[in-house]
């Protein structure tokens, strides 16, 4: 009696194939959650940024001798509509400079935050 190699997989192999491809996919999916996750953070930084630099830009447009650009620090207070709060600073460096940082911060899974400084000339 002749034996024939009927060429098909074994149920143990297709089991193994089953088992490496269901790894592959879940790191697949980790990866996908970690990028979903700094995609999220990158956009609260640039967001945080953008509000920092637009408030920057309006304290340099102000009157030098304005109460806005009055020495000591300025709460904003909570944005309507977003996760970020805001504050700035405003201190006399001499008597025709001063030293102007906002800073926004906002909480996510942590608590964050970014400043940006200009020095305004009288």
């Amino acid at each position: 009696m002749t034996r024939r190699n009927k060429g098909g997989f074994s149920l143990i192999e297709v089991l193994i194939s089953l088992t490496i491809l269901s790894v592959g996919l879940l790191a697949v999916a980790g990866l996908q959650i970690t990028s979903i996750k700094g995609n999220l953070s990158s956009g609260n930084v640039t967001n945080a940024t953008v509000l920092a630099q637009s408030k920057l830009e309006e304290l340099k447009r102000l009157s030098y001798t304005g109460s806005n650009l009055m020495s000591g620090q300025h709460s904003e207070g909570p944005i309507s509509g977003s996760i970020f709060s805001m504050f700035y600073d405003v201190a006399d460096i001499t008597l025709t400079m001063k030293a102007i940082t906002v800073t926004v911060r906002w909480k996510d899974v942590g608590d964050h935050s970014i400043s940006l400084s200009t020095i305004r000339a009288k």
